[in-house]
């Protein structure tokens, strides 16, 4: 009878918004990052269109106090996954006040330490639900506008969604050493793009072509870095608002990264956040960027933001849009050999996942990966077949038609049909209701670009002697062809006798191509005496990852200058996850009789990384290391234990894989056991689990 009550009330719930729409909230809230909670006073101005017996606003083990409607003391029940009130409301307008009290254990996130001034607070409210850390709605039909102050200690920067109205000590009560933020929306949105981020931020701005303003945060240990991290920003802006033929629907936009973020980017109304791993210096930048992600979480803005799918089942409405238009952003940037690369290697990945993943586009059960890449060939195949001009006319009109609403498919496919004769019927039922990837489709529309139909004739000649196609190979290389050719080339030569690929390998390394010479750091298992010097012209590249790659093969081949190879590279630190410092402090511990005075102190700062004192991406890169140099130092067992009760959950994933193998010999399985007494609660109860399995 239980589940049957729980059934209906959560139907009953998901009807609310046809019975009261919510309006407006305003909410002074105050994170305490010491307790790890978040208090508040909310005041919501709500309607009740029709008769309605109990109304709820989800709230995820809250304490709720002083609750009032329409300014007068009122009964409520507190579910625990909902404040629920049934009585004091009327039809029409009213007023909703009450102050609560939230422990999240996800959602909003604490990070580091507050006291030292590098602490940092965060929220992640898609796939974890607002309703965590702030009464709000996880229906996402319910659109607001949210107002929200935030009060927090005054050395730091605050950030939420909209236009930062002031900053006060006052309001809310005078607080020495205390700051409140006020934010205003003025249009309305869904509960999970709410969103506050506190941290030790410096700030860089700029303008957009139609007069948007324009936020950029870093840490402040990042500062000499805004330029790389946030590069083609401003053009990308401008792209989507002449693009998508819709101004930018909101007053403001900025972004800020944070450590140990969830994912990669969330696309929070008006105020992006994203992973700190983007952060990138000038090398750092020849490798990975933060240009897909920023171009996709803007997109958002339009596409999730301005309009949000109805339900799970139409979520390709908007991660397919945002992936597709930030592939159209880069091919603005770097042209249409660029784009036709990105969408084949997306093509490769759905044909390979094809095999196994049998769930279609519009089906809420479907992957990230189709929801984002076989979303964005959806829209590609689309756009190829009604013509660009059709295509932008058709989202033009959706977007404008269903501005701040929420919307399915076949809202798009009748825009589309209103502006072309395209049979949208069987698109959706070839494109978005069947399992698979249309590759034959795909490579159709692949090989209408020159540069690719050129890529896939090359492919097609893997399998013959090198003989054979050894010219054509060199002329490739010799040629200004787009670099994926040439990449393409030298994976080739991989099994080709050295004394036969030789002068290829010259030719392409002297391209001066830095992705053309990694694909030869990746290839050669065995480096030639011969060959040894230009080998080692790669740990000179202006690349993180060829560091990492040459350096690890050189040291591994050519013992007798081990320790040349490591003075050479001392002062490295590489990506945010400090790849080429661990593998420096791996390789250095390892090398014999190599600065034997200082061992203790390289092993002592490498397992140093691996400790809650660090970003997760570095604790694993140092236990990956600390796990393969001594698997049964009980202080590496202790930290990869604590990672288990981490908040990021592929950290935690690598954690408890780790504990599965080594549980499997008695003696890690008896370290494991005898340490159990020492650790905290979680620790305790994630090792427990694990020991039992």
């Amino acid at each position: 009878m239980r589940y049957i009550f729980l059934f209906l009330f959560s139907f009953s719930f998901a009807q609310q918004t046809q019975k009261v729409d919510f309006k407006t909230v305003h909410a002074t809230l105050q994170p305490n990052a010491i307790e790890k909670s978040i208090s508040g006073e909310v005041n919501y101005q709500f309607e009740v269109v029709k008769a309605i017996d109990t109304i709820a606003i989800d709230a995820i083990k809250m304490d709720f106090s002083n609750v009032k409607i329409n300014g007068k003391t009122v009964n409520f029940k507190n579910s625990g996954k909902a404040l629920q009130l049934f009585e004091g409301f009327k039809k029409g307008k009213n007023t909703l006040t009450f102050s609560y009290k939230a422990t999240p254990k996800q959602t909003l996130y604490f990070i580091g330490e507050p006291s030292t001034g590098s602490g940092q607070v965060w929220t992640q409210g898609q796939g974890k639900y607002t309703s965590h850390w702030l009464p709000s709605f996880d229906d996402v039909n319910e659109k607001v506008i949210f107002n929200i102050s935030i009060k927090f200690n005054d050395s730091y920067t605050i950030l939420s969604n909209g236009v930062l109205k002031n900053r006060d000590h006052k309001r809310n009560g005078y607080e020495k050493g205390f700051t409140t933020y006020n934010y205003q929306m003025s249009k309305p949105m869904s509960s999970y793009l709410v969103m506050l981020a506190i941290g030790n931020f410096t700030k860089q701005t700029a303008k957009t072509k139609s007069g948007t303003p324009l936020e950029f945060y870093l840490d402040q240990k990042d500062a000499d870095k805004f330029e790389t991290t946030y590069k083609y920003t401003t053009q990308i802006f401008d792209f989507f608002e002449q693009e998508i033929g819709v101004k930018y629907p909101w007053e403001i936009y900025r972004q800020v990264p944070v450590r140990d973020f969830l994912y990669s980017g969330m696309e929070n109304t008006t105020s992006t956040i994203f992973a700190q791993d983007f952060v990138v210096d000038q090398i750092g930048f020849n490798d990975k960027t933060y240009i897909n992600v920023n171009a996709h979480e803007l997109a958002h803005q339009w596409f999730g933001n301005l309009i949000t799918a109805q339900s799970g089942k139409h979520h390709w409405l908007q991660e397919g849009f945002a992936t597709y238009y930030a592939l159209l952003a880069e091919k603005e940037l770097f042209g249409d050999d660029h784009f036709n690369w990105e969408l084949y290697e997306m093509a490769e990945r759905l044909q390979q996942a094809s095999k196994t993943d049998t769930i279609p586009l519009l089906n809420e059960k479907a992957s990230s990966l189709t929801f984002y890449q076989k979303g964005a060939w959806a829209l590609h195949f689309l756009r190829e077949n009604i013509g660009s001009e059709n295509f932008q006319k058709a989202v033009k009109n959706y977007l404008k038609k269903y501005s701040f609403q929420n919307v399915n498919t076949d809202d798009f496919l009748n825009e589309v049909k209103a502006v072309s004769a395209f049979d949208t019927e069987n698109f959706k039922r070839i494109w978005l209701e069947q399992s698979g990837f249309e590759v034959n489709q795909a490579l159709m529309l692949l090989r209408k670009n020159t540069f690719m139909k050129s890529y896939l004739e090359l492919v097609e000649i893997q399998s013959k002697p090198f003989s054979e196609k050894k010219t054509s190979l060199e002329n490739l290389l010799k040629s200004d062809a787009f670099y994926p050719l040439k990449e393409e080339v030298v994976f080739q030569l991989a099994e080709v006798p050295f004394e036969e690929k030789e002068a290829l390998l010259k030719l392409a390394l002297d391209s001066k191509n830095i992705k053309v010479r990694q694909a030869i750091a990746r290839i050669m298992v065995e480096i030639p005496t011969t060959f040894q010097a230009d080998y080692e012209s790669l740990l000179g590249d202006e690349s993180y990852i060829t560091k990492e790659i040459a350096l690890g093969t050189l040291w591994n081949l050519f013992p007798e200058k081990q320790a040349e190879y490591l003075n050479q590279s001392k002062e490295w630190i590489g990506f945010n996850d400090k790849n080429l410092r661990i593998l420096w402090l791996t390789l250095a511990l390892m090398t014999k009789d190599y600065q034997n005075e200082n061992k203790v102190n390289f092993y002592d700062e490498l397992l140093n990384y691996s400790s809650p004192n660090f970003e997760s991406s570095i604790r694993q890169n140092a236990l990956t290391n600390l796990l393969f140099l001594n698997p049964n130092d009980q202080n590496i067992l202790r930290n990869l234990v604590n990672a288990t009760t981490h908040h990021k959950w592929q950290f935690t994933l690598f954690a408890r894989n780790q504990i599965r193998e080594l549980v499997k010999t008695e003696r890690h399985k008896k370290y494991f056991e005898e340490m159990l007494p020492s650790l905290n609660v979680a620790e305790q109860s994630q090792l427990k689990r694990l020991l039992e399995n």
